[in-house]
């Protein structure tokens, strides 16, 4: 009979991850992880239990939703969220590919969890100056073009919630009624043209357009988990006012929508 021997904790253990590893091991635990239960189980105020999930969300080990919870991320390479995930950018790749030989730029596949947008591939530029892969990198979704793009999909109640509430507080995004409404008309924009612009607000010398990848059902009550954006240095940004340019990356969108779709694959949960 195998024997097993009982751990004990190290005299030397770090407290900062040993409370990382708990909540990791929290989120595989459970099917979602409010702050206030991750300071309980911690022993630590909220404050200290959100920057340690804010930290988990950055290196891809957590999920944030709208609703303030947590979730295993895509880093968990044995998770069926990663694994979806991993077949999603597999059925998006080729038409980034094509999107990129299209227009020439650097095409990336970004999804939003809570404020935020994560990167989940690129296919980059053949060109000498371009923009690199994004793949991993994460920016708030209010100033990325993608992540502008999905945010216009959400319900105004939903909207209002996701940057005033308590999530958004403690992680820095949360906004004051002027510039709510600012991000409101700016959203209501995007809703009209179709793509959302974000010149060097989250890189100097950048500029991007993105759109949302359709969600299933379509219409504006279906929020959208996936967009799409073009990224190009500031000096040939002349390129995303080119109408072709924006039925282009429209067209990367509704490609993706349709292969995911026939794929069945949703929104990770």
């Amino acid at each position: 009979m195998q024997k097993f021997q009982i751990v004990k904790k190290p005299a030397y253990a770090i407290e900062s991850v040993d409370n990382a590893l708990q909540l990791i091991l929290m989120l595989q635990e459970r099917d979602s992880v409010r702050v206030h239960e991750a300071a309980e189980r911690l022993g630590v105020a909220q404050s200290t239990a959100h920057r340690l999930l804010a930290t988990l969300v950055y290196r891809g080990f957590a999920l944030q939703d709208e609703g303030r919870r947590y979730t295993a991320g895509p880093a968990f390479s044995d998770d069926s969220r990663h694994g979806r995930l991993q077949d999603v950018v597999a059925r998006a790749l080729p038409h980034l590919d094509e999107l990129t030989a299209t227009v020439g730029e650097t095409s990336n596949l970004v999804t939003r969890f809570g404020t935020s947008v994560r990167f989940l591939a690129s296919a980059e530029s053949r060109q000498i100056l371009r923009v690199g892969d994004r793949t991993g990198s994460v920016l708030p979704a209010r100033l990325s073009s993608g992540g502008k793009a999905m945010l216009a999909t959400l319900d105004p109640a939903t909207l209002r919630q996701l940057f005033t509430g308590r999530g958004a507080q403690m992680s820095g995004e949360q906004l004051g009624e002027e510039a709510l409404r600012a991000l409101e008309a700016e959203l209501a924009a995007v809703r009209e043209s179709g793509v959302a612009i974000n010149r060097g607000l989250t890189e100097p010398g950048l500029v991007a357009m993105g759109a949302a990848v359709p969600a299933p059902g379509g219409g504006s009550s279906h929020r959208a988990w996936l967009g799409v954006s073009l990224s190009v240095p500031d000096s040939r940004a002349g390129a995303l006012d080119e109408p072709e340019t924006r039925e282009a990356l429209l067209a990367c969108c509704s490609s993706i929508a349709a292969s995911l779709d026939a794929a069945g694959l949703t929104e990770p949960r």
